[in-house]
This record gives C-alpha cells, sequence and structure tokens, in this order.
C-alpha cells in the first residue's frame, strides 16, 4: 500500500487543450461520417432508370378491333391487350368446370377487387396478360380459332398455345 492519504492527494492540473482537441476531433470524425454515409444512403433510392421501367405504360386502345390481339412492352416483358368477341367472352362462361381457379378465390396470387369477376377484367371485353408462359418462360402463340387443331384438344374453345410444351390458355 501507499502512504499516500485522501488528506494529502492532490489532483493534477486539468488541462483543457486535450479536453479541446479531443472535442474537435469528434465532432470533425461525426461531421465526416455524415459526409460518407449520404452516398450509402442514397444508393437505397431507385436510379431514374428503375423508376422509368417500373412506371405505368399507356397504350392506345381504341384502334383494337374484336379479335385482336395487341401488343406493348412493360418491364421488358410483353404485354397483350385482347379485346374478346361476343363468342369468346360466351365460351368463358361454358369452361368454368375446366378452370383451376374458376371464382379467384385463391390468395398466393392476388387478384385486384376490381377482377374479381366472370371475366377478371374491369372490362370484360378487354383481357390484359402478361405474355409468358408459366411454366418454362416461353411466349405463347394465339390460337383463337374454336376446334379441333394439330396439338389442340378437339374440344378447343380458342385461347392461346404454347409451343414448348402444350401448355394450353383459355
Amino acid at each position: 500500500m501507499s502512504d499516500a492519504t485522501a488528506s494529502n492527494f492532490t489532483p493534477a492540473p486539468l488541462d483543457s487543450s486535450k479536453r479541446t482537441w479531443l472535442l474537435t476531433a469528434s465532432c470533425a470524425g461525426a461531421v465526416g461520417a455524415g459526409f460518407a454515409a449520404v452516398p450509402f444512403v442514397s444508393s437505397f433510392q431507385p436510379s431514374e432508370k428503375a423508376k422509368a421501367a417500373g412506371a405505368a405504360v399507356e397504350v392506345d386502345i381504341s384502334d383494337i378491333k374484336p379479335g385482336e390481339l395487341k401488343r406493348a412492352e412493360w418491364r421488358g416483358k410483353p404485354i397483350w391487350i385482347l379485346r374478346r368477341t361476343p363468342e369468346m367472352l360466351e365460351s368463358l362462361k361454358k369452361d368454368v368446370a375446366e378452370l383451376a381457379d374458376p371464382h379467384s378465390e385463391r390468395t398466393a396470387i392476388p387478384i385486384p377487387p376490381y377482377a374479381k369477376n366472370d371475366w377478371r377484367s374491369i372490362k370484360p371485353e378487354y383481357l390484359v396478360l402478361i405474355g409468358i408462359c408459366t411454366h418454362l418462360g416461353c411466349s405463347p402463340v394465339e390460337k383463337f380459332t374454336p376446334g379441333a387443331q394439330p396439338s389442340l384438344p378437339d374440344n378447343w374453345p380458342g385461347g392461346f398455345f404454347c409451343p414448348c410444351h402444350g401448355s394450353t390458355f383459355d
């Protein structure tokens, strides 16, 4: 133990220059960290190119005749806009038993409330699709003529056919 007692202890004089230097260095470090963080935080924002890619696409549908298919592009994917004929709309009522989800009740594929109807669209005569097959990513072809055709069933109602593996879409 030491011979020193609490009564004869003299504290060292305060060196205010060390304290000032420490405070200045800390403030400078905080400002530098703030400036360094700005590019990292701003990198989380989408670029103008990404914003443009995700933006809505406007397509003039006034010139589409019944039974015609118009193509557009959205996010690099083909978009098809089909103006259905009255016969196409009638055939949708006949094939309900063959549909996997006839009343749009599956929650895994959310459908907006305005499309929860027999036509799955706002206006029955217009059908808007992404033109990519759900199986392998091929691009189906339109086979709107009903009836027996090569590679299609005899009771084909008309729709889309994927030549890659034979999937059919009403």
